[in-house]
Order: structure tokens, then sequence, then C-alpha cells
């Protein structure tokens, strides 16, 4: 029999370097499902949901470079857009086939139709819908190389009409080509760019994503500037590590340390980040910005220098143009600053909580301590990821997966799904929240079915803690931020996952040596202290009169043991704030 559209498209993202493909069945996917099938070189990876599905795959393409997640007509790809977008706005390259309906029904309002050129067009750089076999193959290949190319989401719209057509070899280039440029600004603005660093008496480096594979290369620029090094979120995994200049991350869920050292600084380098939030950015000093997008050079701080430029290359070509600065005083001070906040943080762990209300610092860095030193850690957006951002330390080869960017409720656990497929060979952990897990929970059936081999740390504070931080520094009493949740050991054990929880602190650290050594899936529900709060780095006068006024109304409106409660569990946090 000839070959059909859709054992094509199954060729060229094997060629591409697909390994799985994430989706529920549906009828038109049914011929690229019966596709794989035949072909035996991608597993199709039966999610419970396309969500769950799209997360999986924006997981596996930060680790490993490019995947694929698929949905049916209409309501089957429209449940792929939260994960799309995530994998989008992290730039990451994810091939997304949207199945559509049959050609001949497209513009008549037939059931299950949708318009995938409006709906994917925000969340994606590549969006294209197929009508011919003519066209396919193009189609593919373009959309392929967009991904990689672009670091984002291609969409493919896919008729299942089409994918059961003849297929027809394509007159241009099916080849899929990966290129590794040297990308590094012009000999005028490298040396325009050592003047400032070597005019600079206090210069800070502040690193992103994109200094990931460029460790060595950071170090070796702070040790000639003697300048302190911070980071962001997607950062902290790749320059952390045995870093004598590292003052920490700063950002919603930073530490006090790097806030500091970016705005005493007289030079800042921001090298391959976007860290969204411009209010933590300083106004008074020389802000130099490194980017390999000219579209991200100084959208977040007013910029005395943007440049396009790999990290890596551009740090190597502009080394030989430094003078050694034998003046240390800012590091110093900053690194000794930076010394007290992480005694600090660790003196948090101290108060370990009590019965059903453990406190959530102690549990992260107890989590730091046991985990292997490879260990992928998910973590869901709230209050998970703050305790993940303070208390995962890098040991070299740790990765961090999150919404970072999209900032969704509900990733961690699909991604522990990615990660964990795609590296079978490393722990994996996810940071649950109570209300993030409880959004996709259908998809621990997911897990148990392939026997995924994930850690699901579950932290049950019993409401949707960030939010309720959010409202109370507002001046705002919380409401409707409670959750009252199922027994999601009962739940994980009716799905044949081994389960457990921990209700007392002494109960901990046991708990998890047993999860973490068991072979196979296994879900740790910790009952976590919900009026715990994660303070910001750098905490603004509106934000003490806003919490002061909130307190004040829950008082007021006879709440005074939630006040209490609120008050004795951050107690820690009040020498912060004088």
């Amino acid at each position: 029999m000839a070959k059909i559209v859709a054992e094509q498209l199954v060729e060229m993202l094997v060629n591409a370097g697909i390994k799985r493909i994430y989706a529920v069945a549906g009828d038109s996917l049914n011929y690229l499902n019966d596709s794989i099938r035949k072909d035996g070189r991608i597993k199709w990876i039966h999610v419970r949901h396309e969500e769950v599905g799209a997360y999986a795959a924006a997981a596996e393409a930060e680790l490993d470079g490019i995947a694929c997640c698929a949905g049916s007509c209409g309501p089957g790809h429209v449940h792929l857009i939260n994960g799309l977008y995530d994998a989008h706005r992290s730039h990451v390259p994810v091939i997304a086939i949207a199945s559509t309906i049959p050609t001949n029904q497209m513009g008549v309002d037939y059931f299950q139709g949708t318009n995938t050129f409006k709906l994917f067009d925000d969340c994606s750089d590549y969006n294209q819908l197929i009508t011919s076999a003519e066209q396919a193959p193009r189609i593919f290949q373009t959309a392929i190389q967009h991904a990689l190319s672009k670091h984002s989401v291609s969409v493919i719209g896919f008729p299942g009409d089409v994918a059961e057509m003849e297929a027809v070899e394509i007159p241009t280039s099916a080849q899929i080509f990966r290129c590794n440029p040297v990308i590094q600004p012009s000999e005028s603005e490298l040396n325009q760019l050592a003047n400032l660093l070597n005019e600079g008496k206090k210069v800070m480096l502040y690193c992103g994503i994109g200094c990931k594979n460029a460790y060595h290369e950071v170090l070796e620029l702070a040790q000639i500037l003697k300048a302190p090094v911070g980071y962001s979120f997607r950062g902290k995994m790749h320059v952390q590590y045995n870093n004598p200049y590292d003052v920490g991350m700063t950002g919603l869920l930073g530490t006090p340390s790097c806030y500091k050292a970016m705005h005493e600084a007289d030079v800042l380098v921001l090298l391959g980040t976007d860290m969204p939030y411009d209010a933590f950015m300083p106004t008074d000093n020389k802000i130099i910005q490194i980017d390999t997008a000219e579209e991200r050079l100084g959208r977040r701080a007013k910029l005395t220098l943007g440049l396009k430029g790999n990290i890596k290359d551009t740090i190597k070509a502009l080394l030989p143009l430094l003078h050694t600065k034998t003046d240390s005083s800012f590091l110093d001070a900053m690194i000794k600053f930076h010394e007290k906040v992480v005694e600090r943080l660790h003196a948090y762990v101290e108060d370990k909580g009590v019965e059903k209300k453990l406190q959530p610092e102690y549990v992260a860095s107890l989590i730091n301590q046991l985990a292997s030193d490879n260990a992928i850690f998910t973590l869901d957006t709230g209050m998970s990821a703050v305790w993940g951002a303070r208390y995962i330390e890098q040991t070299g080869t740790r990765y961090l997966l999150g919404s970072f960017n999209h900032g969704s409720m509900a990733n961690a656990m699909p991604m522990a799904i990615g990660a964990k497929l795609a590296h079978p060979e490393r722990q994996v952990i996810a940071f649950c929240g109570d209300g993030g897990l409880s959004m996709l929970l259908g998809d621990l059936a997911t897990i148990k079915q392939y026997n995924i081999p994930v850690k699901i740390v579950v932290f049950n504070n019993r409401a949707l803690g960030m939010v309720k931080l959010e409202m109370e520094v507002a001046g705002l009493p919380d409401n409707e931020t409670d959750m009252h949740n199922p027994d999601f050991v009962k739940i994980a054990e009716a799905m044949d996952i081994k389960a457990a929880e921990v209700t007392l602190p002494e109960q901990l650290e046991r708990t998890l040596q047993q999860a973490f050594n068991y072979d196979g899936p296994y879900l740790l529900n910790i009952y976590t202290n919900p009026n715990a709060l994660a303070m910001p780095p750098h905490i603004t006068g509106e934000q003490i009169w806003g919490m002061t006024k909130s307190m004040s109304k829950l008082l007021l409106g006879g709440h005074m043991d939630e006040v209490f409660e609120t008050v004795k569990s951050n107690y820690k946090h009040l020498k912060d704030l004088f």
C-alpha cells in the first residue's frame, strides 16, 4: 500500500528527534495514532487531559530540545492551550498537532469545528492548517524548523481526512537543520561594553536562563570584575552551584541580598534574562542587557547599552578586553550580607511546626537534603514554588522545571511525567500544591498506567496560599481561598499508587526516605501550615500597611484565631522588616 500523509508526518517527527506524543486518542487522530503504532519508534502517551500532555511536552522539550503533543478536533486541541502558552512563553520547542474536522466541512459550523488560526495565534510562533497532501510535507518541515529556530511552539492544523490521503513527496528539503551559530556583538559594541565595565567601580551580574551552558564563563567574568552574581528563578540552576560570587535570587520569590546588590551596583549587567518584575529593577545605575533576542532589550529597565549575543560566546569575546579589578570591597560586602540571609533562611528551618501544621521551609529543606544529586524538580506555581526557589540547591546536575513565565497552577505533576519519561535514569520530584494537584488529579491514572516512578510531594496547606498572601498585602482579608480537599492518599491508592501522609514533623524524614527509595510512583501528602507566609525580598511600606489593614479587618470580623495563628507562624519574618 502507498504511504499516507499521517505516516509521512511520523517519519519526519522521528527524524526531528521526537520520541513520544502526549495525547488523548480521538477520531480525527486515528490515522496518526495507527501510523505511530505501525512505525514503532514513537510512543503514544495516553494522558487523561490534553493540558497535561502539553505540560509534559514542555518539560521534555526544555530538557531535551524538542517534544510533541496532540489534540483531536475541537475540544481536544482546545485543551492544549494552557500548556502551549507555557511552552511558548518559556521559549521551548514543542510541536503541537491540532487535529481538525474534515476539510469539506470547514466554514459551515460543523460539529467540533474551531478556527485553529485564531485559537493558537497567541501561543505559537508558527501556526498553519494543512488542506492538501501536496502541502503537508512542506508544512511539517517548516513547523519543525520554526520550533527549533524560534525556540517556541509550532502548531500543525491537521484535518482527519488529509491524514489518510496518499502522501506526496516533498519538492523542497525534508531534512531538519539544527544550527549552532556563534552569536556575539560586533567589535565596536564589545569595546563599548568593555569600557563601561572597566570604568565601573561596583559591577553586578544578574543571570537568567540564557546563562545555561555558560557557567564557567560567568564565573570567570565575575572573578575579573569582582562582581557579585545574582540570578532569576530560571537562571538559578545554571549559575548557583559552587559559585563563590553568589548573592541569590531576586523577584517575588527571591531574597534580599540579590535585590540589595542590584540596587547598590553602579553597573548592572543583565545576562540572558527577561525577568518580568520591573519593580525589582534599579533605576539609578547603568544597566547593560545582553540577549539573543533583540526584541527583549530594554523592556524591563532603562538601558545604557543593549546588545545581541549568546552569553557564552559574548563573554568569551569580551574577556580579553577587560582589566582585572583589584578592589573587591563591593563584592565582599554583598557576599557577607548574603551569608546572613542564608543563615536566616536556615534558621527558619529550625521551626519544624506542629501536628498537621508542618512548616513548609522545613519540608523543602529536608527534601533538598535527601534528594539525589541529579534530581529534576518540578514546581507548582504559588507557595510550592517559593519553597523550591529558596531551599532547593544546585549540586552541579540538578534541574528545576516550572511555569516560571506563564505562572499557571497545576503544572508540576504533568511536567514530572514528561521529565521522567524523557530521563528514566534520574529521580524526579514534584512539588505540588493541593490546589494545583486538584486541578488535574485524573492524570495520576496516567502515571500508574505507564508506571512512571515520579515522587509527588503535596504541600497540603488547605488553601490557595499565594492568593491569600496577595490579598493580605493588598489590605484585603482573604476570601474563598480555603480548600476542602479530598483524601489524596486514598485517591492515589484507588489508582494503585503507593501513598502516605505526614501529619507530624517527626514522621517527615523517615517517610520521605521511604518515598524516595520506593521503586515506583509515590504520593506523599504533607499537611503544612496554612498560615506560613513567604515575604518578598523587598518589602514596601504599602505592603506592611496592607498586611496591617487585612489583619485589622479579620479582627473586626471576629477572626482573632486566624490573626493569632498568622502572627505566630510568621514571627521569624518580623526581624526582616526592621
